[in-house]
């Protein structure tokens, strides 16, 4: 299956962001023929090593040889014209052009007629390629980017770079951004990649995933590389251990069976939406975890925007304990309810921002000292402790969020909420894209939180984290609930699964 001669080498790489090392002396090689895990936890090293082998950034020291030749890229595109793609962990498409523009940004020359470039022929092309990998019923080549979801992008990321036949192939943190046909879609290009002897570079949080679809594994921390595992080494209390240098177990779910209050905090009175929500109702008790699950499309992810004021809501209304109406995030939020978006990027951060006012941006009223001034002294012990407290990994609190990995921008966003002490969480797919050391760390404040008389609305695509984690859970289908079941011994995927599809 392999080849004698490597299709890509690292050798004593080393990457330094000022006084910050994330990586170490990191060597591996990639044969032709294999699916290569990449696992770690968030600020390990794994985007870093990945994006200096794109051309995204370069390399402190060490060298790359790539197919047998010295290999020190100056461009993502130079790395495309030299067989070498990557679907980034954040969004990597641009909102306001079409689809056929962004599959082809770059490569306009292609469709040059005289000195214009052709929207017909560059369209033409988008399509066969759409054809090609079965997806033309996604989207259209003409369609504006932005009018399409988060996975939607992905998947023309996807597109763009299997265009160019790459050898190989980095996926980094795509999946959690997919659906369950998205997903699909993807294992089916990494398989067929692997078919064609070529090669995936594949990284993912997702220990289940990597271990059914990848041949080798290999476990970075701290910018070091602790092993490498092939497949039939496989066990995922090693793993685990490996990626954060402690025991970790490997049920890190709720055991408890304790209860919730009767009392209603919030409520969705026959609220209905511009779409797919048609006079959906909901209560919120006090202490209670309400998980919501169902595919991604399924109407869960517009209650949260819904709640939390965000999304129109033509009809119905959304009610607080007190009797008041939530019409938009300001009352949320006078009202101590938080909101932790799916798409944390655009909606949960600044990223030209810092860390210290990202964190600050919610606890203006709590860090007044007098009329409206704040007092900078308070202000600082508030972001500190948040930092403190969920081991944000960084270099100091003034450096732009957009600095961290995505695990770490996630801390920052349940900084925000934390300091201000809200009483109802809103959380949207919170563990997308966090490690397996930070999910325990996360299931645990939600635990005390809830053991605190907070209640929490927990939204999630991943059906085991609903389980392992609700008091009580929605399934929903096409807008409507189409489930209701009860923290218990017979609560399980099996049970829900026929609710959701």
């Amino acid at each position: 299956m392999a080849n004698s001669v490597p299709l890509m080498e690292v050798r004593h790489m080393y990457k330094n962001f000022g006084v910050t090392v994330a990586l170490n002396d990191v060597s591996f090689e990639l044969e032709r023929g294999y699916v290569y895990g990449l696992i770690g936890e968030n600020g390990s090293g794994k985007s870093t090593v990945s994006s200096i082998i794109a051309g995204m950034q370069p390399a402190s020291s060490g060298e790359m040889i790539y197919k047998g030749e010295p290999w020190n890229p100056t461009s993502m595109l130079m790395a495309q014209e030299h067989a070498i793609g990557m679907i980034v962990q954040e969004a990597g498409t641009i909102p306001n052009i079409s689809v056929a523009e962004n599959i082809f940004l770059g490569h306009e020359k292609m469709f040059m007629s005289g000195p214009f470039v052709s929207k017909a022929k560059m369209n033409h092309a988008a399509e066969e390629l759409l054809v090609k990998l079965g997806i033309e019923n996604h989207f259209k080549p003409s369609d504006r980017t932005a009018d399409l979801d988060m996975q939607a992008r992905k998947v023309i990321e996807i597109a763009k770079c299997m265009y160019w036949q790459p050898d190989l192939l980095i996926v980094d943190e795509t999946s959690t951004a997919l659906s369950h046909e998205g997903r699909e879609f993807l294992y089916k290009v990494m398989k067929e990649q692997r078919e064609n002897n070529k090669t995936v570079l594949f990284i993912s949080h997702d220990l289940d995933e990597m271990c059914e679809h990848c041949d080798k594994l290999t476990v970075l921390r701290d910018g070091v590389i602790i092993g490498t595992l092939d497949k039939t080494e496989y066990d995922q209390d090693v793993i685990r251990r490996m990626m954060v240098g402690r025991e970790v177990k490997g049920d890190y779910y709720r055991s408890d069976m304790n209860g919730y209050s009767d009392e209603v905090v919030l409520k969705a009175d026959c609220i209905t939406t511009l779409s797919t929500l048609t006079c959906f109702d909901l209560e919120l008790h006090k202490g209670e975890i309400l998980g919501i699950g169902g595919l991604s499309d399924c109407g869960m992810h517009l209650i949260g925007r819904a709640l939390f004021g965000v999304e129109k809501i033509l009809d119905g209304k959304v009610v607080a304990a007190d009797g008041s109406v939530i019409k938009s995030p300001v009352d949320a939020i006078n009202h101590k309810i938080a909101y932790v978006s799916k798409n944390r990027d655009q909606e949960s951060l600044g990223l030209s921002a810092t860390i210290y006012e990202n964190i600050a941006s919610t606890g203006y009223k709590i860090n007044l000292f007098f009329a409206n001034l704040i007092s900078k002294k308070k202000e600082k012990e508030y972001v500190n402790k948040q930092v403190k407290d969920l081991m944000i990994k960084c270099a100091g609190v003034h450096y732009n969020v957009n600095t961290l990995s995505g695990g770490n921008k996630q801390k920052v966003v349940f900084g925000k909420w934390m300091s201000m002490d809200a009483d109802i969480l809103i959380l949207d797919c919170p563990t997308r894209g966090i490690d397996v050391g930070v999910k325990a760390s996360m299931y645990k404040l939600m635990y005390d939180l809830k053991m605190q008389g907070k209640s929490i609305i927990l939204i999630s695509e991943e059906l085991q984290e609903i389980i392992g984690m609700a008091d009580r859970v929605l399934m929903m289908k096409d807008g409507e609930i189409t489930a209701e079941k009860f923290r218990g011994p017979d609560l399980s995927e099996h049970a829900l699964i026929d609710f959701m599809i």
